[in-house]
């Protein structure tokens, strides 16, 4: 136990009031009518109250509810049995198995605490009792008591049970705008009428389950992360929690989405250019590292669509907290003209166990030890590109170019937007079927499929942007660098995917990688 004892205010099974402290002495004995060695205290309880209940207020502490009253009549109890139903003494005393006994002197002084029964330690307690009291021993067996026995686990640490009395503690790290919901309103209902779903139904953010989820990471709950546009609202750890839970999410995916809302949230990311385009432009958010097998993520069969809880929970965590904190609600500052099932959630892990070449994030500066989210701005995809009859790096490179060749239209040429291509295992054999072949030789073929040196210029001055890999007049992209390249997909299947970007640059949205902060 630690600290003092807390006063407490407990009704026995009459419905009358017992209170601590009182102005004598106390024997204060936690129990659950489940437990075996509860029920061997029981006896000796009574007898030390028979003995010295004149002179100290003997209270017994109950978790059992209404089976209390099977305890006390077992027994034939004339201890008052208090109803702690709820667990809320238990939690304030901080005990941690039942019998739990605290002998207290009148000044609130813990003489003695004890857990369990050790035979030799309540006799002892009786011995004690008699001494102070200058009253006889109880009267009790003990050569027919076991000489120790092993206490039976408090009810309040029962996770349900604990999460919620931490929770609702005084030093509770919850510090959110609570919602009452009537008795009689549906949850589920109440949220949609709230406006706080994506149209799908959402998990009642409970206080216990907040506190669960806050478990996921070493963060202080009251940390400002940032802030999220169009309204500004302060993401804390704990609102960020929030949302997960809505969203499905385990704690372990935590330290995940609170990345990628970091990451979104930067000037680089434009996450309110990205929410209030009409082009329906939406986080793509792609994880590497060993965060991916840890929390189960996938990257091989179904990696883009549904089935797991991980990549579909994270995704929609990060879209709900731009709705909830940020405010960017459809038909406010979210105006999409047809919208994007990508604005639900569109999360998935690179399979870098199956790529030949630097998986993103390694790519991008990081360690490959690191677990790090990167975020892409995209409008549309995955938009699969089928090629089943190519046989070399050449012909598959020109087929995965004319699939890239319709992002934004085919007739729009040397595009300052990011694409993100996500290659198949299939097609990754195919393309090192020959030998090596590396990143830049894929953009570089794709780019050279695509060309068309006649083809206009339809992309307005003010989208232009500046890249070192600069191509000419008639490609399709501006620069090989607006081309992004995973891996991820089943082994069976020659079909690729591709997603197609918004505004890249600083009239638009760039790509931003961030590693996560696992403590």
């Amino acid at each position: 136990m630690s600290g003092t004892p807390q006063a407490f205010s407990l009704n026995d099974l009459a419905g009358t009031a017992h209170v601590y402290p009182k102005d004598s002495a106390s024997l204060v004995c936690f129990i659950k009518e489940d437990c075996d060695t509860c029920n061997t205290a029981g006896p000796v309880l009574e007898a030390l109250h028979r003995a010295h209940g004149d002179k100290v207020s003997v209270q017994l502490v109950g978790q059992s509810g209404d089976d209390n009253a099977a305890f006390a009549a077992r027994h034939d109890l004339t201890i008052p049995l208090l109803d702690d139903r709820f667990c809320k003494t238990a939690f304030a005393w901080d005990i941690e198995s039942v019998p739990s006994v605290f002998w207290i002197d009148k000044n609130g002084e813990v003489l003695s605490h004890f857990e369990g029964f050790v035979r030799a330690d309540w006799e002892a307690l009786a011995a004690d009792m008699s001494t102070r009291t200058a009253q006889p021993v109880a009267q009790v067996d003990w050569a027919s008591l076991p000489a120790w026995r092993p206490g039976c686990g408090s009810k309040h640490l029962d996770p349900s049970v604990y999460d919620k009395l931490r929770a609702e503690a005084d030093d509770s790290p919850i510090r959110a705008r609570k919602i009452d919901v009537a008795a009689d309103d549906d949850v589920a209902e109440f949220m949609f009428d709230q406006g706080f779903s994506d149209g799908l139904p959402l998990v009642p953010p409970t206080p216990e389950r907040v506190m669960r989820m806050l478990a996921g990471t070493h963060r202080d709950p009251q940390e400002v992360i940032t802030t999220v546009p169009p309204n500004m609202g302060e993401a804390t750890i704990e609102k960020i929690a929030i949302n997960a839970v809505m969203a499905g999410c385990k704690p372990e995916y935590l330290p995940v989405v609170i990345t990628a809302v970091e990451a979104i949230c930067t000037d680089e990311f434009n996450i309110h250019g990205v929410t209030s385009t009409t082009m329906g432009a939406s986080p793509v958010v792609v994880v590497n590292g060993p965060i991916r097998e840890k929390i189960g993520m996938n990257m091989a069969l179904g990696a883009l669509g549904a089935g797991n809880r991980a990549n579909a929970t994270i995704g929609r965590a990060v879209q709900l907290v731009v709705r909830n904190i940020g405010g960017a609600s459809t038909g406010g500052v979210e105006r999409s003209t047809l919208g994007s099932p990508m604005k639900f959630t569109m999360c998935f892990a690179e399979f870098e166990e199956r790529t030949p070449w630097p998986a993103l994030h390694v790519e991008r500066g990081f360690q490959p030890e690191d677990s790090v989210v990167t975020v892409f701005a995209m409008t549309s995809g995955p938009v699969q590109i089928v090629d089943q009859t190519s046989r070399n790096a050449a012909d598959l490179g020109r087929s995965l170019g004319l699939g890239l060749e319709g992002a934004f239209s085919p007739d729009m040429r040397h595009l300052p937007v990011d694409v993100l291509l996500v290659v198949t295992p299939e097609h990754i054999d195919t393309l090192m079927k020959e030998g090596p072949f590396s990143k830049e030789q894929l953009r570089a073929r794709m780019q050279e499929a695509t060309a068309r040196p006649d083809a206009p210029d339809r992309i307005d001055g003010a989208l232009k942007a500046d890249k070192p890999n600069a191509a000419p007049q008639g490609a399709k992209f501006a620069s090989t660098d607006y081309i992004h390249i995973v891996v991820a997909g089943s082994e069976a299947g020659k079909w690729s995917a591709a997603f197609h970007g918004w505004v890249t640059g600083s009239t638009g949205s760039m790509s931003v990688s961030k590693k996560i902060d696992l403590g």
